[in-house]
């Protein structure tokens, strides 16, 4: 299937005028281009097929460009790849013929239905009807997955180069029922730093205290650490730093309709103050080795 001729059907990068904090914004789930042709692969309705985006995700950071930092989104939908995994995350029971020997198959995300080429959407939905020839899963990563990631990985370099350290804002949403395991609490945001792995403490920290104290329920990695992508671009040996945020869909859509809820335009505004509060945070902290690398 090539339904996308450009790479910039793919994805697109947001540039600010001017390139003034070390941040990269990443809206990696919020694609919604359901072309004709992948449409007629799946068992799923046009309504039922979205159920795993991070709907608007994209918009609610678009203010990132205003605060002088990129913002790189996908076009293409989570359902038809997933780049927060893996490049080779596949199950071998979805695609007819032998994968390569290099492909990881046992992963727990594989085991869930949840690999590079997903076999299911939120509720346990299957996406397709038939299996999918081999070939075509390894042309999604070679055409779509190696592209995004390289226009990514240009975007934290060039961050590095200039401030001397960056940080990667991976950002998501998740269902309204989450829950914290053990309590009744429906956090509003979980910040993600694989346990403290990809990011800085006082970064992770400074994010939770600066939602809290904006009105939001706000906890750190349960139940979503973060992902390949947190896991994999964070390295605060090197002044590289990773965060995952997840907001709550429930506060600014209506997650049967899939509809905008009324508060959509006050959920964004608040998200831009949240970004430039952190990036005061940032500039303040900027000479401690916490951040920067030595």
């Amino acid at each position: 299937m090539d339904w996308a001729k450009r790479e910039s059907d793919l994805f697109e990068v947001r540039e600010p005028e001017t390139v003034r904090i070390p941040f990269v914004f990443n809206s990696p789930h919020s694609g919604r281009h359901y072309p004709e042709d992948f449409l007629r692969q799946t068992r799923l309705d046009a309504h039922s097929i979205r159920r795993s985006e991070d709907h608007f995700v994209d918009e609610l950071f678009a203010s990132a460009t205003d605060l002088g930092a990129p913002l790189l989104l996908a076009h293409f939908p989570r359902a038809y790849l997933d780049v927060n995994r893996e490049p080779y995350e596949l199950d071998p029971r979805m695609f007819e013929g032998k994968l390569p020997a290099y492909a990881n198959i046992n992963s727990l995300r594989v085991a869930g239905g949840l690999g590079t080429v997903p076999k299911l959407v939120a509720e346990n939905m299957e996406i397709y009807a038939h299996r999918l020839p081999v070939e075509e899963a390894l042309e999604r990563v070679e055409r779509v997955y190696k592209p995004y990631h390289a226009c990514l990985r240009r975007l934290i370099a060039r961050t590095h180069v200039q401030f001397g350290f960056g940080i990667l804002v991976d950002c998501h949403s998740m269902p309204g029922n989450v829950r914290v395991a053990g309590s009744a609490i429906r956090p509003d945001f979980i910040i993600g730093d694989r346990y403290g792995t990809s990011a800085a403490a006082d970064l992770s920290r400074a994010a939770i205290q600066i939602l809290e104290e904006m009105g939001f329920s706000a906890i750190r990695n349960k139940p979503y650490a973060g992902g390949f992508i947190t896991e994999h671009y964070g390295r605060p040996a090197r002044g590289l730093h990773a965060l995952q945020i997840e907001i709550n869909r429930a506060l600014y859509i209506d997650e049967v309709t899939l509809q905008k809820r009324p508060e959509f335009h006050a959920v964004a505004a608040a998200i831009g103050a949240f970004m430039e509060r952190l990036s005061e945070f940032v500039d303040d902290f900027a000479a401690d080795t916490a951040l920067a690398a030595e």
